[in-house]
């Protein structure tokens, strides 16, 4: 632990009024928000990378927002890094009762997390979803709370009904004499929170899934660019056509080298 003593004697200094660093001793809760998004993004990045190295700088980095947030929280007298420790370990003692409670061998996630919303009086299930979350992590974590008191399908037909009956009514939206654009977009919204719900009944990860397209996506473009590269043809003089022909070439390719 004489590392992490270290580390905090470090943020200390950092954020001495007089003597700390002048970028660090005048950041606020507000300020630090958004490079703790950014830390946590390259941690994730390093993770899909598999690089172990780059990975344990950057949750060193993000160690650093967690204890940025916490000394000033202490300077405020609202709590310490110690503190957040605690709650952490009193945390997972109190969730896991089958290890270090009574011995029970089954657990219910949602009843002990619905106890503890219950002992911060909140009004709604819903409440404790953070607003800032990622809209696709956000909608699947608000279809996954009403799942767990009974609002959700139990069968995939009416999930996959309820994307075709949303895409109908974009179409429906599109095709007015005179498209009024906040309809069109609600109504993408309710298809995009549909299709969400489709992913999480098939048991995967709406995030995780639109990233793996994202990728798909990119490496074949990058493909399609370096068709044309060779020819010393540039993008801006290649027609649709043209690159739809070298587009599906790739994606054929692709899929005989995997069934190969």
């Amino acid at each position: 632990m004489q590392s992490l003593e270290q580390l905090l004697t470090i943020m200390k200094q950092l954020r001495d009024p007089v003597n700390g660093c002048e970028w660090d001793r005048v950041q606020t809760f507000d300020s630090i928000k958004n490079h703790t998004l950014e830390e946590t993004y390259e941690v994730l990045h390093a993770i899909d990378q598999k690089d172990f190295n780059e990975l344990k700088n950057e949750l060193g980095d993000l160690l650093f927002q967690i204890v940025f947030y916490s000394e000033m929280a202490n300077e405020q007298q609202h709590f310490n890094f110690d503190d957040v420790c605690q709650t952490l370990a009193n945390k997972l003692t109190r969730r896991h009762p089958h290890i270090f409670g009574n011995g029970e061998s089954k657990v219910d996630w949602e009843i002990l997390k619905q106890q503890e919303r219950n002992q911060k009086h909140q009004y709604s299930i819903l409440d404790d979803i953070p607003s800032s979350q990622p809209a696709l992590m956000r909608a699947e974590k608000i279809q996954k709370r009403c799942a767990s008191v009974g609002f959700d399908w139990d069968e995939l037909s009416p999930v996959i009904e309820k994307v075709k009956e949303e895409i109908n009514e974009v179409f429906v939206e599109i095709n007015q004499p005179i498209p009024i654009q906040d309809k069109i977009e609600e109504e993408m919204g309710d298809l995009l929170f549909a299709v969400v719900n489709l992913v999480r009944h098939l048991g995967l990860k709406s995030e995780q899934t639109l990233n793996k397209a994202n990728q798909k996506f990119e490496r074949r473009f990058r493909q399609v660019e370096s068709h044309f590269k060779h020819k010393g043809q540039q993008l801006y003089d290649i027609t649709l056509d043209e690159m739809e022909q070298a587009w599906q070439e790739i994606k054929l390719s692709e899929q005989r080298n995997r069934k190969s």
